[in-house]
């Protein structure tokens, strides 16, 4: 029996197993059946190839620097510890938040007033309360630069500020950390760098689905597609890696990259979720606005709300930005909410300091709690250290998907030049200078 029967007869096998339906036809409809589904996969390995080579290399750098950016509290800390670790003694009890409002609120240059604050987070080992604000540029008018103001929550001691984002990415002064994000979700681009990123990653998330197009085993060798061949060639080897890598990376990185559309395209991703189900949108949640009422400071929303919701940890705050807004205030680690997703975001009236709002995978609608899953998916810290680490991984995969895409593309064209050479000389023009010249043209 020859080698070919034998390969024919065994294609036959597998095509009665994935083509039952016609499990009892004739072979050319197996074969006929096939053939169509592999000529629909050429199409998609088209696609794939050219989106990994027009924008693969914008894929590998919002990959690597999502990867840094996993544990960018820890790195950050690392780089200034004097601003985000303290000695403190064993049983030191935080100052009340509407103390370290006031103390903030003075240490905040003139006219400055507070855009976020950050609290302490012991799973990371920082320390410090942080106070995010803007001010002019000093660089680019008209623009603002942000600066975080580092606060002692137990002494209500003010450590210091830095620059955080400068309007000018390239003046030099912008930290590691700073500049990973800007260039993760901006491509250190201002103005529509938000929605070229998002853009794109509507593109990746294509450029992946089709990955998995592509990569299907339709003769059933399962084996071959899920594993590295042993004792290969280099060639082979960048192959395995390429679709290993994409495959076993490829719900992490579906999750990583609709999450990601859902912050740098936020109207789009909530109107398609919206036509599913309602979605909050935090700036029509409005305070009552009371002309003779002094407004409470969001230290001293911060701590009524302690009082009322003492369950979970205090993540950051958003301060009423206007006399109409309200204050913001996010909470995780909630466990009676969700172990995976205990996050929890409550909205202030700055005047009455009531709730206004509750939203979390209890109190949300469907569509809140779709959108609640966003952050916790992208960052992985739905999964704790597991999830952290996994979101690591697929966004190291992106370089190592775009390098061995763009290798594999190029062993395909070599071969294909070499064969082309081969088919259009005829064998009694064959030389050895002939050949020659044209492998060190194509090396």
């Amino acid at each position: 029996m020859s080698l070919s029967f034998k390969k024919t007869l065994a294609s036959l096998c597998l095509a009665s197993i994935y083509f039952p339906a016609h499990a009892e036809k004739t072979p050319t409809l197996f074969f006929t059946e096939l053939t169509r589904l592999k000529n629909r996969r050429k199409l998609w390995l088209i696609v794939h190839l050219w989106l990994g080579l027009i924008i693969g290399f914008f894929f590998a750098i919002i990959g690597l620097t999502g990867s840094i950016l996993v544990f960018y509290m820890e790195i950050d800390g690392l780089i200034y510890p004097e601003l985000y670790h303290l000695s403190k003694p064993l049983h030191a009890v935080p100052q009340a938040y509407s103390i370290l409002a006031q103390v903030a609120q003075t240490a905040l240059p003139a006219s400055a007033h507070p855009t976020w604050i950050s609290f302490p987070d012991a799973t990371r080992g920082l320390d410090s309360l942080i106070v995010g604000y803007s001010i002019p540029s000093a660089h680019v008018a008209g623009e603002m630069d942000d600066w975080m103001l580092f606060l002692n929550p137990y002494t209500a001691e003010v450590l210091g500020s830095r620059l955080w984002y400068s309007a000018d990415f390239f003046s030099g002064e912008m930290g590691f950390i700073p500049l990973m994000f800007k260039l993760h979700y901006a491509l250190l681009m201002r103005g529509y760098g938000l929605d070229i990123v998002g853009i794109l990653s509507c593109f990746f998330l294509l450029s992946t689905l089709t990955g998995l197009i592509v990569w299907y085993p339709l003769t059933g060798k399962w084996k071959q597609a899920l594993t590295f061949k042993p004792r290969a060639s280099s060639e082979r080897f960048n192959f395995d890696l390429h679709k290993t890598s994409g495959f076993y990376t490829s719900v992490i990185l579906i999750a990583v990259l609709v999450s990601g559309i859902s912050m740098n395209l936020p109207n789009f991703f909530n109107q398609i979720v919206e036509s599913f189900s309602p979605v909050i949108h935090p700036e029509q949640i409005h305070s009552r606005f009371t002309p003779t009422k002094k407004p409470i400071t969001w230290g001293d929303a911060i701590d009524r709300v302690e009082k009322q919701f003492p369950e979970g940890d205090l993540v950051w705050i958003a301060p009423a930005a206007d006399k109409f807004a309200a204050h913001q205030i996010g909470k995780s680690h909630i466990d009676s909410l969700s172990h995976f997703v205990g996050n929890q975001q409550l909205f202030i009236d700055q005047y009455s300091g009531q709730v206004l709002k509750i939203s979390d995978v209890k109190n949300g609608t469907g569509g809140d709690v779709f959108t609640i899953w966003q952050w916790p998916l992208h960052s992985g810290t739905a999964f704790g250290w597991t999830g952290r680490i996994l979101v690591f991984l697929s966004g190291l995969a992106c370089p190592i998907l775009y390098v061995t895409g763009f290798i594999r593309w190029r062993q395909k064209r070599k071969a294909k030049k070499t064969q082309s050479f081969i088919n259009n000389m005829s064998s009694d023009s064959l030389n050895t200078a002939q050949i020659s010249q044209f492998f060190k043209k194509t090396s």
